[in-house]
């Protein structure tokens, strides 16, 4: 038995979705989301680490061997809380809704997509806060694209928020910066 949410919430979030989701009738909103999540696959964030390691050094592979360690953790929950909960996505639960873009796994909860984008924020960020201009849109994107896309409920989003947070913030509490 799927664990969802009560009625009235999940009525709520169900209209928020198909609101959403309407907005990819238009092409070049659907490309722009598809993109942004198709990026947030990890590509993005692998050319990130690359980039890193190239222009910072062993500076740049500490930060993204941190990223890495943390990606791991994040993949791991992420998987064990898509088996325990089995929450049904919202095209598959609603047929108003579209999936405009192929999901990667059958779940809905939580995110996977934001809790690594989250998670891969907060210890880049932490070495490089000069990069929040490029990383906090996009992270907000991919965030936001799991939704228009039809793939996520907003408490999927929101949920995966709140775990990629503690889970960046305990990942720097457990390795800290050298600096």
């Amino acid at each position: 038995m799927p664990l969802l949410p009560p009625d009235g919430l999940l009525a709520r979030e169900t209209r928020w979705c198909r609101r959403a989701n309407h907005y990819c009738r238009r092409r070049r909103i659907r490309t722009l989301f598809a993109v942004i999540s198709r990026l947030g696959d990890g590509v993005f964030w692998y050319l990130l680490m690359a980039a890193l390691v190239l222009v910072d050094g062993m500076d740049g592979l500490r930060a993204s061997a941190h990223m890495a360690a943390t990606g791991v953790v994040a993949l791991t929950l992420y998987k064990v809380l898509k088996r325990w909960t089995r929450r049904p996505r919202p095209f598959a639960a609603d047929l108003r809704i579209r999936a405009w873009v192929a999901p990667l796994d059958e779940y809905s909860f939580p995110s996977g997509h934001t809790l690594h984008a989250v998670s891969f924020s907060v210890v880049a960020l932490a070495y490089y806060p000069w990069l929040a201009p490029v990383l906090l849109p996009f992270t907000a994107g991919v965030a936001l694209s799991r939704v228009v896309l039809g793939l996520h409920y907003p408490s999927d989003v929101l949920a995966a928020t709140g775990i990629a947070l503690l889970l960046g913030s305990a990942s720097l509490q457990l390795m800290p910066l050298p600096f």
